[in-house]
């Protein structure tokens, strides 16, 4: 990423949340002389988009881009560019990993043994086991297939669900009730958005599977934790996998550390080698692209005046 971005005559200036702590500068006061930025979680408000009158594109490392005020960017002109399909394999091993966990209870017994324990509990295999998948887009699926492998017979919600997909497939579409119903294990796949929020509030624990289990790799913000930790509290839950959570990180009054079968890790998702060099060079190419007055087919607020622009350009100025 940096060698392409450096390539293409850009002076790159790197600003992790470490170094920010370390120096004192918080991000506002960073972005106010930059044309562009390589994101990744942090929150970009509107009061950012004021601070960074030069800003003409924002390359968001990552499928989701909730943690930007897309309003504001765009009224600023500001081109926001995510780098969708970059990370399905690196989250979907990570899903597998967390359901593997939740099933075996794997992170608790490795603390047991190292503590000086050693305790045999049981747990349950994922073979036979129904997995429900709330939104069945590229991540989504590709959990499927894996789930599949292990023997779990998979069922799925999505509003836009692409039925002959699901039936090639062998994944039994349902509506999100009969899914909660139904699933031994949930795991959610989706976008954070109004209509998403607190989509498992507790209403919908309380139309689950008593004993099941729910990981969430999508948004924190799909989960309304307070009803997750009431449902872990009554049994109603066999326990939860999170690596998103609401605010990250985890606040230190959270009821979800209480819980010895909530497994919370730190939106490590996407963190492999492989997909964060595979979302850093996309997230270059659409900085770069836009800089130079072309059209990232990544935008996803296409009346920005950095798109707006590049759109009214002649055919020929692309060299196309």
């Amino acid at each position: 990423m940096h060698r392409h971005l450096a390539a293409a005559g850009l002076d790159v200036v790197h600003g992790s949340v470490g170094d920010r702590a370390r120096g004192g500068a918080s991000l506002p006061e960073l972005v106010g002389s930059v044309d562009a930025i390589v994101a990744g979680t942090d929150p970009f408000g509107a009061e950012l988009f004021e601070a960074a009158p030069r800003l003409k594109v924002i390359g968001r490392t990552g499928v989701g881009y909730d943690n930007i005020d897309l309003a504001a960017a765009t009224a600023h002109g500001v081109a926001v560019c995510p780098t969708p399909g970059v990370n399905r394999q690196s989250v979907a091993e990570h899903t597998m990993g967390l359901l593997l966990s939740l099933a075996r209870r794997i992170p608790q017994n490795v603390a047991s043994v190292r503590a000086g324990g050693w305790d045999q509990a049981g747990g349950r295999e994922l073979a036979g086991a129904t997995l429900g998948i709330v939104g069945l887009g590229a991540i989504g699926r590709l959990v499927a297939r894996l789930a599949q492998s292990f023997g779990m017979r998979v069922v799925a919600y999505d509003p836009a669900v692409d039925r002959d997909y699901a039936t090639e497939h062998g994944i039994r579409v349902l509506d999100l009730e009969q899914l909660l119903a139904e699933s031994d294990f949930v795991s959610l796949h989706l976008f954070l958005s109004r209509q998403t929020h607190h989509l498992l509030d507790a209403k919908a624990f309380a139309r689950m599977k008593r004993g099941a289990f729910v990981v969430n790799a999508a948004r924190g913000g799909v989960v309304d934790e307070s009803a997750l930790a009431d449902a872990l509290a009554s049994g109603r839950l066999a326990g939860a996998a999170l690596d998103t959570v609401e605010k990250e990180p985890l606040p230190s009054d959270s009821p979800l550390r209480s819980f010895d079968n909530v497994l919370v890790t730190a939106h490590i998702g996407a963190a492999t080698v492989e997909s964060r060099a595979r979302s850093g060079m996309m997230a270059a190419r659409s900085v770069v692209t836009v800089l130079r007055g072309g059209r990232s087919e990544h935008t996803v607020n296409p009346g920005s005046a950095a798109h707006a622009a590049a759109c009214t350009r002649r055919p020929e100025a692309d060299g196309r």
